[in-house]
């Protein structure tokens, strides 16, 4: 049987990319291993991230590293796919034609008929999990129609297209029947589901169908747009205890003026009143944002407002990033980049600083409470565990001390919080 490396950049929605190709790829024989740097499979496959100026980087670098192995003899084939080479592969085949083939990020054909692997529609719930076996992500559609200003998705992935709802169920309870315990939903888009297909948003109905699956204890929602959020998911989230009082919902910015310039869709009034409505029906809601600093046009005046509102909203979670110009975007082609890089950078630590003291102060206000509590897995002296308002990878966790009794990979438990501090708990079982 030969031997497959699966090396996987980017999100978690290429993440989901992999393990559908995996599956495929073990259907017809192949052993496949996942982001291995010890391994003797002389195939690899790279799926690549091309969002951001870093992650192109990160990207270029290891199909180098790759092409290194190959001329040394210690792989034979080498296949690139995913987001970076659905829109620069005429480009990197000139550069780096070491390389046996390119294939994009929107269709699998290619690269399934380069490695026999399985084919028909009967695969398409089909996972093997590159993720601890007791979570899982679920991607329940593909593209964006938003074209904010800054953003190269909608030129990578294309226009928004759902995942039929019988398919993500299907999915779904192959997950459970795994032993998935705590589903994630993604897309690009997670509020924008279903309006291609039905005519309408269905997140609602998707999450209420997905509480039903007999094994899911946990579903947690990331990347909801806040424009136009559906008031049906409030309520669902409200009334539905497997679904997590958590929300990844990112704003971006506040200021009118770089919302604006952003293409983003909707105000700043908007965006309070969608924040005090999700926290009057989900009072112990965790809300999770991400922020864009540095974007064209943006004044101190603008940043100042931006600080404002972390300071008023106090987020559980928050990341911020440096704007970074993408070619054929709204914000490439027509606005000048003019917002100096020591600014930028100096913008993203002052914010980072900020809510450093807010996440300090959020969690000190948990100590003492009483928290169920999913277990990852053991790091040295501590389990590591992470409740309901935190999502794997990207948030905090819970540290348990393992001289307490022995715990289990994937299993809940009930613990009360005994310190706290800026991005991490500790917690003492019940």
């Amino acid at each position: 049987m030969e031997k497959i490396n699966v090396i996987t950049l980017g999100c978690s929605k290429n993440t989901v990319d992999s393990e559908h190709l995996v599956a495929r790829l073990e259907a017809v024989g192949y052993r496949v291993q996942f982001d291995s740097d010890r391994t003797d499979a002389k195939t690899v496959v790279i799926n690549t991230c091309g969002f951001i100026g870093d992650a192109k980087q990160e990207s270029i670098e290891m199909i180098l590293r790759a092409v290194e192995a190959k001329r040394a003899g210690k792989i034979d084939r080498l296949f690139v796919i995913g987001c970076l080479s659905e829109r620069y592969a005429d480009e990197l085949r000139a550069e780096i034609p070491e390389v046996d083939d390119y294939f994009g990020a929107r269709s699998w054909d290619g690269i399934i008929r380069a490695l026999g692997a399985a084919e028909g529609a009967a695969w398409n719930s089909e996972r093997t999990l590159s993720t601890p076996s007791h979570y899982a992500y679920l991607k329940i559609s593909e593209g964006c129609n938003w074209m904010c200003g800054y953003c190269a998705i909608p030129l990578i992935r294309g226009r928004h297209v759902s995942v039929p709802m019988e398919e993500l169920e299907e999915e779904a309870r192959k997950l459970a029947a795994k032993g998935v315990k705590e589903l994630i939903v993604i897309a690009q888009d997670t509020t924008y589901y279903g309006i291609d297909l039905y005519g309408k948003r269905m997140l609602a109905e998707l999450l209420r169908r997905l509480c039903r699956i007999e094994g899911i204890a946990w579903i947690r929602l990331h990347y909801a747009y806040p424009a136009a959020f559906p008031e049906e998911v409030i309520e669902v989230m409200a009334s539905e205890p497997k679904i997590c009082k958590y929300l990844d919902i990112p704003f971006q910015h506040i200021s009118d003026n770089q919302l604006s310039a952003m293409l983003r869709r909707h105000t700043k009034a908007e965006a309070m009143a969608l924040i005090r409505k999700l926290r009057a029906a989900i009072p112990d809601l965790a809300l999770r944002t991400t922020l864009l600093v540095g974007y064209p046009g943006e004044t101190e005046a603008d940043f100042e407002e931006l600080c404002d509102f972390v300071r008023e909203v106090r987020f559980e979670r928050l990341g911020v990033f440096p704007y970074s110009e993408e070619e054929g975007t709204h914000s490439a082609e027509k606005l000048s980049d003019d917002v100096p890089e020591e600014v930028k950078e100096e913008r993203v630590e002052r914010i980072m600083r900020l809510q450093q003291q807010i996440a300090a102060q959020l969690n000190q206000e948990r100590v003492g409470m009483t928290e169920r509590v999913i277990v990852d897995g053991r790091q040295g002296d501590y389990y590591v565990a992470r409740s309901q308002y935190d999502s794997p990878e990207v948030d905090q966790e819970i540290l348990i001390d393992s001289s307490q009794r022995r715990l289990l990979r994937g299993r809940f438990y009930d613990v009360t919080i005994t310190q706290a501090e800026e991005y991490d708990l500790y917690g003492e079982l019940i």
